[in-house]
């Protein structure tokens, strides 16, 4: 037969071994946080065994407390930790109390009767069936762990508080058996089902782990697979969508280009017509001579219109006409534009003065200029002036229009440019919404950009920035003129 010393050594080696085998387990899946605070369980219930093997024949008051206290405190992390454990209740509340009430008991049954280890083991007892008590509660609210597992623990922690009351039964009925101080080999089958206990209770957690890691990895292949499916999902609905913006892009060229051969048709009846006035009319009138000329600079414009903007696909194919840009010669043009027009009186262009060359294509800027001018005099006073000015700034060839019409809402500023888009405030006036458009596009060719802001005083400044110097030459050499179709 064992003997109860060496019994507590078996224990105590277990005990050790098992604190240590968690540490391990922790420090490998250092996502279940709730290991160590199992492992300090452990650790303190060795700790208690081992000053159980430390006892004299004789041992002090204070030896006698702190051996139990440290054992109880194990069982508290026990129960502590498995709660954390199986995400439930903790109880930290109740078992604060319990270790209060134990360590307040025994050191008043120690002071009260030394020689009665009676109420302490009855102390002992009501401690720990209310620690198996509350692991039981755990256990059996949990539905995170398999059912069967769980009621082999919650026999086991069961089976440990039956064994408790049946000593403390034993002593209630046979005193004698508990006399003397020096607890004596009759209690060793107490601590015997005790260490049956501890292995059990040791496995049960070592499955519960096990069945947690294999929870969870099921879990994460489960939303990996989601995310798989989701991802294929958004690439088809991607695909299709690129599908679709693909066909709308080819939908919209064939419209450009169905536009394009429409357009041409009755330009050139116009253009055709405009010719045989002047052959018919020997020597006409300067002022229809004017307008017969401003029909043809509107026809042709008209044209390049077509050709370099409503087929701005094509400006990859190299649609732009790169030269030398004459800005004093471009002013002349825009004037003469609009002097055509009748409206010449109301500009006002800032001479030119010495620019650095530039590259680019004229036309492209003309067209930019006129509908910045075309915009400034549809939404100005009758008898408001329209100034434009050309300058060097900062690396930038600056086109500046400004006009004191009826400005540009500050809510509208960001929409403004955009192909339809009209400010608010520009009431019954005619309009599609593509000036700004067209501008800020072939503004963009020349790797610019339009800047528009209010006027001090009312009306609004447009500014276009074109970086210094332009197309170089090495970038013309692959931009080929192509001819219409």
């Amino acid at each position: 037969m064992l003997d109860l010393k060496t019994m507590l050594l078996l224990e105590f080696a277990t005990t050790a071994f098992m604190s240590v085998a968690w540490l391990l387990v922790w420090f490998v899946w250092r996502q279940i946080y709730e290991l160590k605070v199992i492992a300090a369980g452990f650790f303190a219930i060795a700790i208690g065994l081992f000053l159980y093997l430390q006892r004299g024949p004789d041992p002090s008051l204070i030896r006698v407390v702190t051996d139990n206290m440290v054992i109880k405190f194990g069982l508290v992390l026990w129960a502590d930790g498995l709660a954390r454990f199986l995400g439930q209740p903790r109880f930290v509340g109740i078992s604060a109390f319990c270790l209060a009430a134990q360590l307040l008991f025994w050191i008043f049954a120690v002071i009260y009767d030394p020689t009665d280890l009676g109420l302490r083991i009855h102390a002992s007892t009501a401690f720990t069936v209310v620690m198996m008590a509350l692991m039981i509660r755990t256990l059996y609210r949990d539905r995170s762990q398999p059912p069967f597992l769980r009621w082999i623990m919650i026999f086991l922690l069961g089976e440990y508080s039956a064994a408790s009351l049946l000593q403390s039964a034993l002593v209630y009925i046979q005193p004698s058996t508990v006399a003397n101080p020096v607890m004596t080999n009759i209690n060793t089958w107490y601590f015997f089902q005790g260490h049956i206990f501890i292995v059990g209770f040791f496995f049960c957690l070592i499955f519960m782990v096990g069945m947690r890691l294999s929870m969870d990895l099921r879990d994460r292949n489960a939303a990996l697979a989601r995310e798989v499916t989701l991802r294929r999902r958004l690439e088809g609905e991607l695909s299709a969508s690129l599908e679709g913006e693909k066909a709308a892009r080819q939908d919209q060229r064939q419209l450009m280009r169905m536009v394009s051969h429409e357009f041409r048709t009755p330009l050139a009846a116009i253009r055709y017509a405009s010719d045989m006035l002047t052959l018919m009319l020997e020597r006409p009138q300067q002022a229809v001579a004017q307008r017969l000329k401003s029909i043809d600079e509107a026809v042709s414009r008209m044209t390049m219109l077509i050709d370099r903007f409503l087929a701005s696909e094509r400006q990859d194919e190299g649609v732009l006409k790169i030269e030398q840009v004459d800005f004093p010669d471009l002013y002349e043009d825009v004037q003469r534009h609009f002097d055509h027009a009748g409206l010449g009186e109301r500009l006002r262009l800032h001479p030119v003065a010495p620019m650095p060359a530039y590259r680019g294509d004229t036309e492209m800027l003309r067209t930019v200029i006129v509908n910045l001018v075309d915009n400034a005099l549809k939404y100005s006073p009758k008898d408001a002036e329209v100034e434009i000015t050309i300058r060097a700034h900062n690396g930038d060839i600056v086109l500046e229009v400004k006009d004191r019409g009826i400005g540009i809402p500050d809510r509208d500023l960001a929409q403004i440019g955009n192909r339809f888009y009209r400010a608010s405030n520009t009431g019954g006036t005619g309009g599609s919404g593509l000036g700004l458009h067209s501008c800020r596009q072939l503004v963009g060719y020349h790797q610019g950009h339009l800047d528009l802001s209010a006027r001090q005083g009312g009306g609004t400044i447009a500014r276009v920035f074109l970086p210094l110097p332009g197309f170089a030459r090495a970038d013309t050499e692959t931009m080929q003129e192509e001819e219409p179709a």
